[in-house]
């Protein structure tokens, strides 16, 4: 028996060190992207390439939950991208969550909810905490965007949605408390809210059999930072309630070892050649119109979101270009709609598509913290240095980067009812001037007591205990 069992470590060993040496390797190959042209890296400066190591650390933080912690029979939910690990040019309102499960299996849902009355159309709380401005849930197959490091993971088709739900039409208890059913199979005798996970084998390859999700995910968005709170969601696999995983084996750490390295690899080289290739961020190709590609100082159209642009939310509306400006230099910014969205903002990202710092700095407005007067225009400008108004957004001291704005709408509006938005450069001595006499003036004294609101906020979104 002893034998046996020194065999068996010995093979265990082996087995775990070869993994291990593939890990190393992969991690390699997505360092190779911080300083490779040929894998479309940003230009070099000592910021980008401080920041580029922070990016490939934060998928390392990604990896290790992702690949060690994700259980279908026994799921938690877990940030998809936080302070952590900022990437794909993510919202910096939002709470991005996400857990596994087996579409062929059955799940339940459930949350207490902080006062909600605005969900339901009527006036917030006059005080205290209250929950966030929107929830989404959302069920699809497929890897997580940017898993393979193929863009041939926008094609049409290649992953399947299975339902939504968000908090204009969840059913709510006269507590506050919410439950959301998942399964192939709504169960007999429920009436509350159900999202069905299996599909019948698409037109294409019916040979294949029945479809089944693989993630529940969505996103919390906060208007209010001072006030909205984030929701504690709860998930269980009914058919595991109570059990306990099987220990872990050699065999299966290696193989989480080996995903790991695959998913920071993949999530490396997918999205800056996706900046470069689908939103032109090197502006290598001719502008040709198209709808995704990022104009310097100026926006694309406003688009809906699609397999095309790398996924997204599926109630947004969004509309993209990038900053590149001098340290006298500014970039005024102007939209409107004509229909009320839910949730809206604009907000400042990196060349590696990391949210500028918007616990610490001004780097992103919503339609809370933002001014708009009576005229219904949505006004920004973009500049390195505080002028002194209220709709301010920081560069940190970014030369350059991506901008993006995000409407969000329950109800999708007709496409001549998307908002319409353009930018200009000018003068840093012009912000005033471009300014309605109403835009508010903002003290550097002010300007910290928002900047604390911000910290706390965030604090409170990403807490780890």
């Amino acid at each position: 028996m002893a034998d046996q069992n020194k065999n068996a470590t010995n093979v265990a060993a082996v087995e775990l060190r070869q993994a291990w040496d593939t890990l190393i390797e992969s991690l390699e190959s997505a360092r190779e992207v911080i300083d490779s042209p040929d894998l479309f890296a940003p230009e070099a400066t000592p910021r980008v390439l401080a920041e580029g190591y922070r990016y490939l650390a934060g998928f390392i933080h990604h990896g290790i939950e992702r690949s060690f912690h994700e259980d279908p029979n026994f799921p938690v939910f877990r940030n998809a991208l936080s302070i952590y690990n900022k990437s794909t040019i993510e919202n910096p309102d939002a709470i991005y969550f996400y857990a596994p499960i087996d579409g062929s299996k059955s799940y339940r849902v459930t949350a207490k909810l902080p006062d909600y009355r605005h969900w339901r159309g009527e006036p917030s709380a006059p005080s205290g905490l209250i929950a966030p401005t929107y929830l989404l849930f959302e069920t699809s197959s497929g890897p997580m965007s940017g898993d393979t490091g193929s863009l041939a993971e926008l094609a049409r088709g290649y992953r399947t949605g299975f339902g939504t739900l968000d908090s204009s039409e969840i059913s709510i208890s006269a507590q506050g408390e919410i439950e959301l059913m998942l399964g192939p199979e709504k169960p007999v005798g429920y009436t509350g809210d159900f999202i069905c996970t299996r599909k019948p084998p698409s037109k294409s390859n019916p040979e294949a059999g029945d479809r089944y999700a693989t993630y529940l995910s969505g996103r919390q968005i906060f208007h209010d930072w001072e006030r909205e709170i984030p929701i504690e969601l709860k998930i269980t696999a009914l058919d595991y309630e109570g059990d306990h995983p099987a220990p872990l084996s050699p065999s299966a750490s290696a193989g989480q070892l080996q995903r790991m390295g695959g998913i920071i690899e993949g999530q490396m080289r997918f999205w800056m050649e996706f900046y470069d290739k689908i939103l032109n961020s090197h502006e290598s190709y001719p502008a040709d119109g198209g709808p995704y590609f990022f104009p310097v100082n100026a926006y694309n159209k406003p688009n809906a979101p699609s397999n095309a642009t790398g996924g997204g939310m599926s109630t947004n509306i969004s509309a993209g270009g990038m900053f590149d400006l001098g340290p006298d230099e500014a970039l005024y910014i102007e939209a409107q709609f004509s229909k009320e969205p839910l949730f809206s903002n604009c907000y400042l990202n990196n060349l590696w598509g990391e949210s500028a710092d918007y616990s610490n700095h001004q780097s992103s407005l919503n339609l809370v913290q933002m001014y708009m007067g009576p005229d219904n225009v949505q006004r920004w400008v973009i500049a390195h240095s505080d002028p002194g108004i209220m709709n301010w957004l920081d560069t940190t001291g970014l030369e350059k980067g991506f901008i993006a704005n995000r409407w969000v709408y329950s109800e999708f509006p007709e496409q001549a009812d998307w908002p319409k938005i353009f930018a200009k450069k000018i003068p840093f001595s012009e912000i005033d001037a471009h300014m309605p006499d109403d835009m508010p003036r903002v003290t550097p004294e002010q300007r910290k007591e928002v900047i604390a609101i911000r910290q706390t906020h965030v604090q409170r979104r990403f807490r780890v205990f």
